[in-house]
């Protein structure tokens, strides 16, 4: 173990995104596992993706204003397309969200097929640089996620029915699916809403964003610790918290009668 990497001052901005990204996710999470569409997340985080490779392959100046536009149209596209299959074929919205990421996959690959540096670009849009955040990012995401909660807050989402969620989903993945990867982005939406289905209301947001910020600062600090990819590290280091709360509760159950505070999205 090498104690004197553990630098806060590389680490300190990673875990400032993370829970960032922990903060649009909690409660989207909890709204996806309610509609049964687990795999929507890993869907549009491709599609964001296809669209940066996209941009790049035009030679479009890397993180850059024209990048970030490639990446929520191709986003917004797809929830746009997700609105209308849940529309025309709702039982098989699940079925199509796996096409679609499938499909978004393919087509990247196919696009960085040219590139000499292919592997290395597909590598950071699954894994993430989460250990290379600068200040421009995390003030560009925590202004996209305080916008995203004001409009959850409001009940903005909710007016614009099946395409609100789809579109503030979209928002979010296209924010920190660059920062943390998809694989990432997967698991801050999905890990600590499930760690947390038997829980309700206010209650079951507060315990999954701790699962999560524990999640992200254990993950951090074990990765400088060992050496080892931070993105990976922090999969299992979330997944690790929800079984242990999951192991508690499961020991010790606490009925909770609080009501729901989740609105429907339908």
């Amino acid at each position: 173990m090498n104690f004197s990497a553990v630098d806060w001052g590389i680490l300190g901005p990673a875990l400032i995104a993370g829970l960032l990204v922990l903060a649009t996710h909690v409660p989207l999470g909890t709204q996806v596992l309610e509609r049964g569409i687990v795999f929507i997340d890993l869907a549009i985080a491709q599609i964001a993706g296809l669209g940066v490779i996209g941009a790049d392959a035009l030679g479009l100046p890397e993180g850059g204003v024209a990048v970030q536009i490639a990446a929520v149209s191709a986003a917004l596209l797809g929830a746009l397309l997700l609105t209308w299959t849940e529309r025309r074929a709702p039982q098989q919205q699940e079925a199509l969200i796996g096409v679609m990421f499938i499909l978004a996959a393919c087509a990247g690959i196919l696009l960085l097929s040219g590139n000499p540096h292919g592997g290395e670009h597909l590598k950071d849009l699954l894994v993430g640089q989460i250990l290379w955040v600068n200040t421009t990012q995390l003030l560009w995401l925590a202004g996209v996620t305080a916008l995203l909660l004001l409009a959850l807050w409001l009940g903005w989402v909710q007016r614009l029915g099946r395409f609100g969620f789809y579109a503030v989903f979209a928002l979010a993945v296209t924010a920190s699916v660059q920062l943390v990867g998809v694989y990432l982005v997967f698991s801050s939406l999905i890990i600590p809403a499930l760690g947390t289905r038997q829980l309700q209301g206010r209650r079951r947001h507060l315990t999954a964003y701790a699962i999560g910020a524990l999640g992200y600062a254990s993950g951090l600090t074990l990765s400088a610790l060992f050496d080892l990819p931070s993105g990976a590290v922090i999969v299992w280091t979330l997944a690790a918290c929800a079984l242990a709360f999951n192991s508690t509760q499961a020991a010790n159950p606490v009925a909770s009668n609080t009501p729901s505070n989740s609105t429907e999205l339908r």
